[in-house]
């Protein structure tokens, strides 16, 4: 049976709390793990146990996370997720406060979510072959209506569910950890600065030439294309269950 979704974030306070970056991180942590310790999290965060506590008691107190029950040693106190899950978006009658808080937990979800697809990216090449062909970076361009946009969220997040750390009971040895960042919005409109009075730019690709004597146009990648577009392996990247909108 599906966890009953708890209302949207629109606590100020509870946001900014949230977005402190060690918090966030801790609490990825426990959707992985299910229940942890706070000097378990502070090993793998990287910060001292009594800094992980006190992070911790601020999560529980805008009930994100939660006692679980004690495991071996009952003297050490296990945290949890709190169920419900955490979701947030914006509304036409937000205050400046709220969409503040909005901005800021947006701006650490993206960084967090970067630094996780940084690092295995780095780790790639010391991966198996098996788990290489599986990985995927990428981007796509759709030409779509806002119901199709929503039904494709709600196809892909159906298709996740039977692999979610919050409730697959039955993973094979060999399955490990792994994310998906998703995103899926409308782009909206740019402003048009207009051309400058000066090519700058193409001062800036002489001198890249010059550098690099031989290399053809083709060969570098055009401003702004995108990583999918390039052949780059590609996957959405973002749980909009774990910590986003």
């Amino acid at each position: 049976m599906q966890e009953e979704r708890r209302p949207p974030l629109s606590d100020p306070k509870a946001m900014r709390a949230l977005a402190h970056p060690a918090r966030l991180s801790m609490l990825n942590e426990l959707i992985m793990r299910r229940t942890a310790t706070a000097t378990t999290l502070a090993e793998v965060v990287g910060v001292s146990p009594s800094a992980a506590s006190y992070h911790l008691r601020m999560l529980e107190k805008y009930g994100f996370v939660q006692d679980a029950p004690a495991s071996g040693d009952a003297r050490e106190r296990m945290w949890a997720i709190a169920p419900g899950g955490i979701t947030f978006g914006y509304e036409n009658d937000d205050g400046h406060g709220i969409r503040e808080a909005k901005r800021l937990l947006v701006d650490s979800i993206w960084a967090d979510k970067d630094s996780e697809a940084r690092r295995a990216l780095e780790a790639a090449p010391s991966e198996s072959e098996e788990w290489r062909d599986a990985m995927s970076f990428g981007r796509a361009h759709l030409m779509i209506t806002a119901a199709e946009l929503k039904e494709l969220r709600e196809r892909i997040e159906e298709l996740v569910r039977p692999y979610s750390t919050s409730s697959r009971t039955d993973a094979p040895e060999a399955a490990r950890y792994a994310e998906m960042h998703l995103s899926l919005f409308p782009r909206a409109a740019r402003s048009t600065p207009g051309l400058p009075t000066e090519d700058h730019d193409a001062a800036s690709v002489a001198a890249e030439d010059h550098a690099a004597p031989g290399a053809r146009p083709e060969d570098r990648d055009a401003p702004g294309a995108p990583a999918g577009d390039r052949g780059a392996p590609g996957a959405p990247a973002a749980d909009r269950d774990a910590t986003g909108g």
